[in-house]
């Protein structure tokens, strides 16, 4: 046994994420057996003390059946129809199971709206706070009856992420039709091998990311990269596991070798820099030179100058959230910017001595202080 995974024995609270392949069947029938059993072991770590989270998916599957549907609406009018009747019924699943464990549930419906701003960001971690204090079990998942696209989170992956930062979880463990991360598509490549850690999410890392698995799943080994590397960069470890795997959260959580462990930093991040790294909207990109990129890598949190960014994407303003990318689109950084996209596409590649000649006036030397970044 490692000691990362001695570590997970430690861990009290635990977001658990389950796939739409997990709980419903190719049909978009409910998997009664799995959700059974998934209750069943949930709600033995509850009585054990441990703080559960569970992250779903499968609302728009179990529409799609009891409307009767042949496939996964295109339409986003009817994708929303489709949770609109499957939310109601999978949480009647849920209440159903756990209820005879004898555990109290309650129903979490999030969008990006309510973390976009640390007020509404502030606002969600209370509710979840009361919710485990009252030792009830939170069941969240996206609402996709209301959501627009610019305003969706997008998959429950990166839901499972932005839950754990909220909630300030230990701990992501994410069941899927997936044994973990391999060393190439096991579909394609039968000689590829389970990778049972994961130290740092390296672009070689991020380029192995396959596609979706299921026809009903919204994301695949590339979202839960990202859900890894935006829990890990905030000092949350993260597990990707197999949902068809016997008691494979207990097992987790005894330390064993089940899935793939991506390691997180010691550091765990202030309650700010949490919101910069799953909460606020990505307005931007800044694209930094490879002396910048090497320095960020090498020093952690340094800020960003001017003289350090190469190009810039988006229409923003001051005050917004921005992207940091090398040259080939790895992202780095996220941080708040001092000056809009305008100011930037002016300024770019010179010195901070130069700002306000080219600008007419100069509020800060940082096009990012390194208090505003968080490193990915």
């Amino acid at each position: 046994m490692t000691k990362a995974r001695a570590a997970l024995k430690k861990v009290q609270r635990i977001v658990v994420k389950v796939g739409t392949s997990t709980i419903t069947y190719p049909n978009c029938s409910r998997n009664f057996s799995r959700i059974d059993k998934l209750a069943r072991e949930l709600a033995d770590l509850h009585n054990q003390g441990k703080e559960i989270i569970l992250v779903t998916s499968g609302a728009v599957a179990v529409g799609v059946e009891r409307l009767g549907l042949k496939s996964k609406p295109k339409t986003i009018p009817g994708k929303q129809a489709a949770a609109a009747v499957g939310q109601g019924i999978l949480m009647t699943t849920y209440e159903k199971f756990f209820s005879e464990y004898g555990q109290v549930v309650a129903q979490v419906l999030l969008t990006r709206t309510e973390v976009l701003d640390r007020h509404h960001y502030t606002n969600s971690r209370n509710t979840f706070m009361t919710l485990l204090q009252q030792h009830v079990i939170p069941i969240v998942n996206e609402n996709d009856v209301v959501a627009l696209d610019d305003l969706k989170i997008g998959d429950n992956d990166n839901m499972s992420a932005l839950v754990a930062g909220i909630a300030d979880a230990d701990l992501i463990i994410i069941l899927s039709d997936v044994d973990g991360l391999y060393t190439a598509n096991p579909a394609t490549h039968p000689e590829a091998k389970l990778v049972p850690e994961v130290p740092a999410i390296t672009a070689e890392v991020e380029a192995s990311a396959g596609e979706a698995g299921s026809g009903f799943a919204t994301g695949g080994m590339a979202t839960k990269i990202q859900a890894a590397k935006a829990a890990t960069s905030s000092g949350i470890s993260l597990v990707i596991a197999s949902g068809t795997e016997e008691n494979a959260i207990t097992r987790i959580l005894n330390g064993e070798d089940v899935g793939t462990l991506f390691i997180s930093r010691e550091n765990r991040l202030q309650f700010r820099k949490r919101w910069l790294a799953f909460g606020a909207r990505v307005a931007g990109k800044l694209i930094v030179d490879a002396g910048c990129a090497k320095a960020l890598h090498k020093k952690g949190a340094c800020s960003i100058l001017p003289a350090g960014i190469a190009d810039v994407e988006g229409d923003f303003e001051a005050g917004h959230t921005v992207s940091v990318v090398d040259d080939a689109g790895h992202e780095l950084a996220r941080g708040l910017t001092h000056y809009g996209s305008a100011e930037l596409a002016r300024i770019k590649g010179h010195k901070s001595t130069e700002i306000l000649q080219l600008l007419g006036h100069k509020s800060f030397d940082e096009v990012i202080h390194r208090d505003d970044l968080i490193i990915l």
